[in-house]
């Protein structure tokens, strides 16, 4: 139900009435099932959320895609479940022909469609729970709760064959739906079944002909990555050297339809055929009896064209199938790797309760050090940090670097290295990236380390050399590079290592990138920096939670800016330090403290101690999602509000001030998504209980006062 539609149904209810189901505040009812129609020969995907119907006479075929939540149908015709090309020629997993028209989908017409023998039959299908993707080993100490992996749901596997059996390849296509989410997973896994080797050249794992949110005669055609589309696709074959994941999708593509003869764009172009498969390749040998399993590709239904309502829907798929992104450890960047240094900064995280401590880029770390001497001294320094409950860990550079021409990625223009995302990257197919993946094993399997912050990870280039043992060629480059980088964070997070990737790798593994992000913005004057910085974290938690996206404090200088834009001596900015640390666990969102030390007096220790001490004791709340309420401008107050209907502790709001001079405002807080209904209990920095009645809509008035460049939190609970 679309959130305007859900708000007048409350408001026709009266005053105080409790509201209609809402998935964002209480999941429970929407459990997903498998259902059968016999009479019809159908099977269906249904969660009270979504419902995705499936025909199987005369061939399997997506029917019915249904938001069940606006009660909108999303399909508007039928296609192949999936497309694959072996060894040259193209094959349809199913798919149903014959539908007269494209723009609607009338159940009246299912009956008449029509099977295409040359596609690969229905043969059977299989129903099940939810699996993980891969292993997963918890850090409880990094989360404030205990998220259930893999998210719990439906399977359903749908079995394809050549006609008769007689051929020498079969597919599964598997799909998922989860309890409380409208959310669908689908992968396929191809087999050969005969006695030599194949080769898969590509796939298309799915083709949707989706509805279009709205249409135009002329012009250029829409662009459906707005608040209009009904369906958010996005996949785990992710990556691209970008922090937003429209950036880094290149397995999804919105293409237009060229069976859709009688939409309205006059050149029909209309991107209405959603279409998720790698850009290239994957050109993948499949030996006899084996078989291969394709990257995942998830889709979202939206109920709702508000902002905010779509960023929450959004942020809680990702809680829910990347779950390791709610670890939310307090890190330090310590910038040397002097063990002395190393200590000293342990010694004053366990002091001030931080969690982890990341030795550095330029801090004299190298990861790529096998020496036994150096591998002993890392790991005397892990098991000294570790005796204080402090993880350490390290930084690597990946891509963005060349090694030589040998290992290079080759462009395949120029049969030369270069015209990589970052000019140069070494191929993670060749003979260096093979004893460079060893080495990062070893690492940490011999030292106890447990967090890896991994820059410049694989960005999706391709490679033309024919001399690599990781990829035959350029067909294959993207795809066997991407096994690589995946496999080797899913073989981290199965031990409980840390992934801090600047790209979006969160399906894989990592758990968190940038936040926001511009390295020049830290040699600003910090004045600056402490509107920059709210800026940043208001417009990066529109589609993250707060523990998904790093910030960074230079309490050193950072290329460059000089003492203007530092914090060090600590004591000396103290007023700054401590806005700096308000913002930021405010916010629930960790950054790289970067420098020797977090700490150079006791007042200063103190500082830190009360913010630290400030989201340790509201730790639950703050990791929740976050509401927007106004956008740092430096001209009047900002801030934000954290909600969570399962907490006691429903909300907790922060309120900034960059002027200087205080101010009192009557502002607005929207409660809806604390799961409050009639009446609140606010709190004012922990002093005593107002109760308050709200309004219709939800919302609360409140008179705060905000001192001159400082600020004022209230919680909200029920009681």
């Amino acid at each position: 139900m679309k959130l305007a539609v859900l708000l007048l149904s409350i408001l026709a209810a009266g005053a105080g009435a409790p509201p209609p189901s809402d998935w964002l505040i209480d999941p429970a009812p929407f459990a997903a099932r498998v259902l059968t129609n016999t009479a019809n020969h159908e099977v269906a995907l249904d969660n009270g959320l979504v419902r995705r119907v499936f025909r199987l006479e005369p061939n399997a075929a997506t029917v019915a895609f249904d938001n069940l939540m606006t009660g909108e149908s999303m399909l508007r015709s039928v296609r192949p479940e999936a497309r694959i090309e072996i060894d040259g020629t193209q094959l349809d997993a199913g798919g149903l022909g014959g539908q007269p028209i494209h723009n609607f989908l009338n159940p009246a017409w299912l009956s008449r469609l029509t099977n295409d023998p040359a596609a690969l039959r229905f043969t059977g299908l299989k129903t099940g729970r939810t699996e993980p993707r891969f292993p997963w080993q918890k850090r409880p100490e990094w989360l404030t709760r205990d998220p259930p992996w893999p998210p719990p749901g439906v399977s359903l596997t749908l079995m394809f064959a050549p006609a008769q059996n007689s051929g020498p390849i079969a597919l599964d296509v598997h799909y998922e739906l989860y309890d409380g989410l409208p959310v669908i997973a689908k992968w396929l896994t191809i087999r050969n079944a005969s006695s030599r080797p194949t080769t898969l050249n590509s796939m298309v794992v799915e083709q949707l002909a989706v509805i279009e949110p709205e249409s135009i005669v002329d012009g250029p055609p829409v662009n459906f990555r707005g608040p209009y589309r009904v369906l958010e696709a996005f996949s785990d074959y992710a990556f691209g050297g970008n922090m937003s994941s429209n950036a880094d999708a290149p397995a999804v593509h919105w293409k237009s339809d060229p069976l859709y003869s009688t939409q309205v764009h006059y050149p029909r172009e209309t991107p209405c055929l959603l279409e998720c498969a790698p850009p290239i390749g994957p050109e993948a040998r499949i030996e006899p009896g084996g078989a291969l399993e394709s990257f995942r590709a998830f889709e979202l239904a939206h109920d709702s064209t508000e902002r905010e309502r779509r960023g929450l829907a959004i942020r809680r798929a990702w809680r829910a199938l990347a779950p390791w992104v709610q670890e939310n450890p307090i890190l330090m960047h310590v910038r040397s790797a002097r063990p002395d240094a190393v200590r000293t900064a342990v010694d004053q995280c366990a002091e001030v309760g931080f969690q982890m401590v990341i030795l550095t880029f330029g801090s004299g770390f190298d990861i790529e050090n096998e020496k036994p001497e150096y591998l002993a001294q890392i790991k005397g320094l892990a098991d000294y940090a570790r005796a204080k409950g402090i993880v350490l860990g390290g930084y690597s550079l990946l891509a963005s670097r060349s090694i030589n021409p040998e290992n290079d990625a080759i462009n395949p223009q120029t049969g030369k290295p270069g015209g990589a995302r970052f000019g140069n990257s070494p191929c993670l197919g060749s003979p260096w990236a093979e004893d460079y993946f060893r080495k990062l094993r070893q690492f940490f399997e011999q030292t106890g380390c447990a967090v890896l912050e991994h820059d410049g990870s694989y960005p999706g280039d391709v490679c033309a050399s024919t001399n690599h043992p990781g990829h035959a060629g350029l067909k294959d480059s993207q795809w066997k590079q991407w096994k690589i980088i995946s496999g080797f964070y899913q073989w981290c997070r199965a031990r409980g290592i840390y992934l801090n990737v600047p790209d979006w790798y969160y399906l894989a593994g990592s758990s968190k990138c940038g936040m926001g992000y511009r390295e020049s913005n830290w040699s600003l004057p910090r004045d600056q920096q402490e509107i920059i910085e709210r800026q940043n974290i208001y417009d990066g938690t529109w589609e993250k939670t707060p523990s998904m996206g790093w910030m960074f404090v230079p309490l050193t200088e950072y290329q460059g800016g000089g003492a203007a834009a530092t914090i060090e001596p600590l004591k000396d900015h103290l007023p700054h330090y401590e806005t700096r640390l308000a913002n930021l666990f405010g916010a629930g969102v960790q950054a790289c403290y970067r420098g020797p030390r977090l700490y150079d007096c006791d007042e200063t220790k103190a500082v830190v101690k009360k913010w630290t001490g400030f989201y340790i004791q509201h730790r639950a709340i703050l990791d929740s999602d976050l509401i927007h309420l106004r956008r740092a401008d430096g001209r009047d107050w900002d801030g934000w509000l954290h909600v969570n209907p399962a907490l006691p502790e429903r909300g907790l709001a922060l309120f900034y001030n960059p002027l200087d001079q205080p101010l009192q405002r009557r502002i607005r807080l929207p409660l809806y998504y604390t799961g409050l209904t009639a009446r609140a209990v606010i709190r004012r920095e922990n002093g005593k209980p107002e109760n308050i009645t709200l309004a219709r809509d939800y919302s609360a008035q409140l008179t705060l006062t905000l001192p001159a460049l400082g600020r004022t939190w209230i919680t909200v609970g029920e009681k």
